[in-house]
């Protein structure tokens, strides 16, 4: 179920609600208790990082595997630099 935003457009009130899609919109401020409560658009709260099924599915042509391609660019700005990279399994 998604978390929906509202307003009220009379006191100027602000919250969240967890909600079915299929509901109605909420009316009723519980601030003032007038009907003049708004849903708002918002964002989501979250960004999808780093590999996944949202990485290679959702793309087409040279976006595809975005990380891979950070992950080799990396790799051969430290070979040009002439550093390595080192975990910190192999340290101990």
């Amino acid at each position: 179920m998604p978390i929906y935003e509202y307003e009220c457009k009379a006191c100027g009130h602000r919250m969240e609600k967890l909600q079915k899609i299929s509901a109605d919109p909420l009316k009723e401020c519980p601030a003032c208790n007038r009907n003049d409560l708004a849903r708002l658009v918002s964002a989501a709260g979250f960004r999808l990082a780093g590999g996944g099924w949202y990485e290679t599915d959702f793309k087409t042509g040279s976006k595809k595997n975005l990380v891979a391609d950070a992950k080799s660019t990396t790799a051969n700005t430290s070979a040009k630099s002439g550093t390595t990279s080192t975990s910190k399994d192999s340290a101990v």
